[in-house]
This record gives C-alpha cells, structure tokens and sequence, in this order.
C-alpha cells in the first residue's frame, strides 16, 4: 500500500525533471521536417543541406538536436501539440507565429513556376496567372499574395514529384517549387521527363527561410536568439559556405 500511495509523488517528481532538462537545454531539440530534397531528406548527407545547416547552428548555440522526418502535416500537427519542438524550414505565415517563434531567416528560397517546355506562358504579375490551373504543395505558404488569391486556379499535390507528372500529362498548366529543388528532382526522381518542361523566366517569389521555435517551449526565444547569432559566425568564418558547397548549392 506505500508504494501505491508514494506513485503520484514519483510521477511528479518525474514531471520536474523532464521540465527542468528542457529548460536548461540538455534534453536533444527535437527538429522535424518533410522530406524536400536538397534542404531536408534522411537519405542524404547531414540529412539535407538545411538540416545541416540547422543542426550546426544550433550545436554551436549548445543545443544538441535529433532530426525526425514526417509528412509536412503532421510535422506542422506536431509542432503545435509539442511532439516536436523545431520546424527546420518554414516560410513566414501570420498563422504559425501564433504557435510558433521564427528565427531570423537562414536562407532564401527562389520560387519558381515551371511550365512544360514551349508553352510560352507570360507572367509579370498574379492576375497573369488566373487562366491557368497550378500544382502547388499542399499547406505550404508561397506568399501571402499568392495564398490570399482566390482568383488562382490552385490544386494541391503532396510532392512536386507528383505536380511535374501532372503537369507533364497536361492536367494542370504550371507547378511551383523552389529552384533548387526542382533542379535536384530533375536530375533524380524526374531525369526522364525533365526535358520537357522548363522554368518561367520570372520568379514567383523570394521567400525568406526560418527555423520555427514552438512557443510553449520555455527557451523558444532565447534558442532563436542564440542559433541566429550561430548562423552569423557561421557565414563569417566559411562553415556555413562550406555546408552549401558540401550539397552542391
């Protein structure tokens, strides 16, 4: 019977613990991301050029990490329901600084429309863009031009992988996706069908890319604050130079 009744004081005694290592920082950040080859993906060095980026930072800030890969719904579930306590790359949106805490951006993201090849599509402006169906990834925030307008022909997919098939079958007319990725695809997972579909010109966007701390972290800003200035020194001594290299960016 004593030790039924010394239960609630050891789980309790438990709790402090676990709360006292997350706020001095010893237990590992969890960080999460979808897979979105070059910036995030288990299958390749240092889990992706933004994981490791990330990780560097925040392991010269003293912060150990472990790296966790989910769809990106359940990565964005996750964060919000303290599963997680980091999203390694997120856009800035109004509606996740409500949960979560951005760090300074890291690194820039080239949006980019991608046609099939001589479609010779115009754009200069959104409104050029209303007769056209697009692929975009489902839940992620382009622009906050782009994601309010309700005149855009929008469908979303769950991979560009999927959005530049479709696209080069003709079910939708354009497909969006950072530069760098769409590159890195059309060199693996879509080397057969990469000749016939091309970039617009003009980019859509230049999207700033931050860590996303949750909020109910206790150090949430303190860790953005210190990984930020990690970033700085990185970019200062070559490191950060040399990790983009290092995955060919």
């Amino acid at each position: 019977m004593s030790s039924l009744k010394s239960w609630p004081a050891c789980c309790f005694f438990l709790l402090l613990l676990a709360c006292g290592a997350e706020a001095d920082g010893t237990q590992p950040l969890r960080l999460v991301a979808d897979s979105w080859p070059p910036f995030t993906d288990k299958r390749l060095p240092g889990n992706g050029a933004a994981v490791e980026l990330v990780a560097t930072a925040l392991s010269r800030a003293g912060y150990p990490s472990e790296y966790h890969e989910v769809p990106w719904n359940r990565a964005i579930l996750g964060l919000r329901r303290a599963n997680y306590d980091v999203l390694v790359d997120s856009w800035f949106s109004d509606e996740r600084s409500e949960w979560g805490h951005y760090s300074q951006p890291y690194l820039i993201n080239r949006i980019r429309l991608v046609q099939r090849k001589g479609a010779d599509f115009t754009f200069t402006q959104l409104s050029d863009l209303y007769p056209y169906r697009i692929a975009v990834m489902r839940g992620y925030a382009y622009s906050g031009a782009f994601n309010a307008d309700k005149n855009l022909q929008t469908i979303a997919v769950s991979s560009f992988e999927s959005a530049a098939h479709m696209l080069q079958l003709g079910r939708v007319d354009l497909a969006v996706e950072d530069e760098y990725v769409a590159r890195f695809q059309f060199s693996e997972q879509l080397k057969d069908i990469a000749d016939q579909l091309e970039f617009l010109p003009v980019p859509l966007s230049e999207n700033e890319l931050h860590i996303l701390i949750r909020l109910s972290h206790g150090q949430h800003a303190e860790i953005a604050k210190r990984f930020d200035a990690a970033i700085a020194a990185m970019r200062a001594d070559g490191s950060y130079a040399a990790i983009m290299a290092r995955h060919g960016l």
